[in-house]
């Protein structure tokens, strides 16, 4: 049974690759409003754009969907929802999903599913995961790993290898293949939150892991949060950070 749970979508507008990227056309509507309607089929109670650009904004109430205004200096999406929290009052066990701004192509069930992990988990977090078939993923710091406990919380997330399988590794030099039945997943940056851990996170110091890994949920593991990892059996569409990407999304939309 599916939970109640919101969706928002943070969409700030000065990304550093790609800038205006919520805008972007896709289709004849901006990108951000592509996403906005994959997430209103997940089932969402209410999905609301936050952002810190009024041509943003403008485009999402021409579309008919919510959006907010927030400050222009978040350093990350979480601090954008924590605000969003803030501003709607809403209560501490409210699920709430951040969806990409930049993933027109995200799979609604997709987002439910992780809505649905974090309730019957009851963990702080929940998030997604498949596994690693390709070494140059698994060997790649841009490639995201985690490691899961028994109970199917993450235990560690990396931009190294991990885990290392020493002994495959040292008879298999230079790492083109990896060993049968694997335990190596790729972190998918789709995530539910309570909004009680959102309302706290603000006030949590930076882990010493997460300034050197440039991983900011290692901020919830280092404070003993619990984060919920929903296995996937591939990984889905690619999201928009680069122009390439977006000539690549652009013609899915207008293939003439």
């Amino acid at each position: 049974m599916t939970p109640a749970f919101k969706v928002v979508i943070p969409a700030r507008y000065a990304s550093t690759r790609l800038p205006g990227k919520p805008l972007l056309d896709l289709g004849g509507k901006p990108m951000v409003v592509r996403v906005a309607e994959q997430a209103y089929l997940s089932g969402a109670e209410e999905i609301w754009v936050a952002t810190d650009h009024e041509g943003v904004h403008a485009a999402c109430m021409a579309h008919e969907f919510a959006a907010l205004m927030t400050r222009t200096d978040h350093a990350t999406g979480t601090d954008r929802l924590a605000e969003v929290v803030e501003q709607r009052g809403w209560s501490n066990d409210t699920i709430v999903v951040n969806v990409q701004g930049d993933e027109p192509l995200i799979e609604p069930a997709l987002i439910m599913q992780t809505a649905r992990q974090l309730a019957v988990s009851g963990a702080d977090i929940a998030t997604v995961a498949h596994p690693i078939v390709d070494p140059a993923d698994f060997f790649n710091p841009n490639v995201v790993k985690v490691v899961c406990r028994a109970d199917g919380d993450a235990a560690y997330f990396s931009r190294a290898p991990i885990p290392y399988a020493r002994d495959h590794f040292a008879r298999e030099a230079g790492g083109n293949s990896l060993p049968e039945n694997f335990p190596a997943y790729r972190h998918v940056g789709l995530y539910a939150y309570r909004a009680g851990f959102l309302k706290a996170y603000a006030g949590l110091t930076a882990a010493p892991t997460e300034n050197f890994e440039a991983l900011e949920q290692l901020r919830a593991l280092w404070h003993g949060y619990r984060i919920s990892v929903t296995l996937i059996d591939a990984a889905p569409a690619a999201g928009v950070d680069t122009p390439e990407d977006f000539e690549r999304m652009r013609k899915l939309f207008d293939p003439a």
